[in-house]
């Protein structure tokens, strides 16, 4: 897409970057640090959101901290544990900005990549990272690779990587986003289904910085496929309108 009009559309764009939290207390402080080196290089005002999906370790206080001394940053925290999918659309749904983007806090990806997303809008109304050279273990790479490759033969969304946790979309495509188990895999096919387009780009990866992974063969495999079919059913009675015309009162 040519600078020029890529530059003058995103002048008047703003960017709310969701960062689901869940018992990542060893890994916030180095979050921080490298969240501050895209806020200090983005072309667009951007907040960071932080959603707490009921911690049980001190991630909630260190937020608490974090959000006290910077105003760019912002928490929301859920009563009680509710998923990856819950934690995306309750950031969502607290958003004020045209443009929301989704990091996972555990530093395997950086937030460096996100300046490379810009010059795709406002072509595309998402775009989707690919990990390449993925710093994960043999299990957690293969069980993916499993998961991914049932989810495109069954829904055929043409989508690389549904589980990389770099993406940015416009927030009218993302207000739509029904929340549903497992909704957090099928981002880029939820924007596909209102019509929107999805730019893919490869990201960097990097080993795990703290903590441990959440997720298992279990969870990366069966779960997948068995909301990879409630997918299915929700995209065949998908419905899409556009207003024609419109009178509205003052009220």
């Amino acid at each position: 897409m040519p600078a020029e009009p890529t530059t003058a559309y995103l002048a008047t764009q703003t960017l709310t970057v969701l960062v689901p939290v869940y018992d990542e207390e060893e890994s916030l402080p180095q979050f921080v640090v490298e969240m501050n080196k895209f806020l200090e290089q983005t072309p667009v005002k951007t907040a960071v959101l932080f959603v707490n999906d009921g911690s049980r370790d001190g991630s909630l206080a260190i937020l608490r901290d974090i959000c006290a001394r910077d105003s760019r940053y912002e928490f929301i925290s859920l009563s009680q544990n509710r998923g990856l999918s819950t934690a995306i659309k309750a950031g969502v749904d607290h958003c004020r900005t045209t443009l929301v983007g989704y990091i996972d806090s555990d530093i395997q990806t950086t937030p460096l990549d996100f300046l490379e997303f810009f010059r795709f809008f406002p072509e595309f109304d998402m775009v989707n990272g690919i990990r390449a050279k993925r710093q994960d273990t043999l299990t957690k790479k293969l069980s993916s690779k499993i998961a991914n490759t049932v989810r495109r033969t069954l829904i055929n969304d043409g989508i690389q990587d549904t589980g990389c946790p770099l993406k940015i979309m416009k927030v009218e495509y993302a207000r739509r986003l029904p929340l549903f188990h497992g909704m957090h895999r099928f981002l880029g096919a939820l924007v596909q289904l209102q019509g929107g387009k999805v730019k893919q780009i490869p990201v960097r990866h990097f080993p795990r910085f703290a903590g441990t992974a959440k997720y298992n063969l279990w969870n990366r495999a069966w779960k997948p496929l068995v909301d990879t079919f409630g997918f299915r059913w929700i995209r065949s009675r998908w419905k899409n309108y556009e207003i024609g015309e419109q009178q509205r009162g003052t009220v």
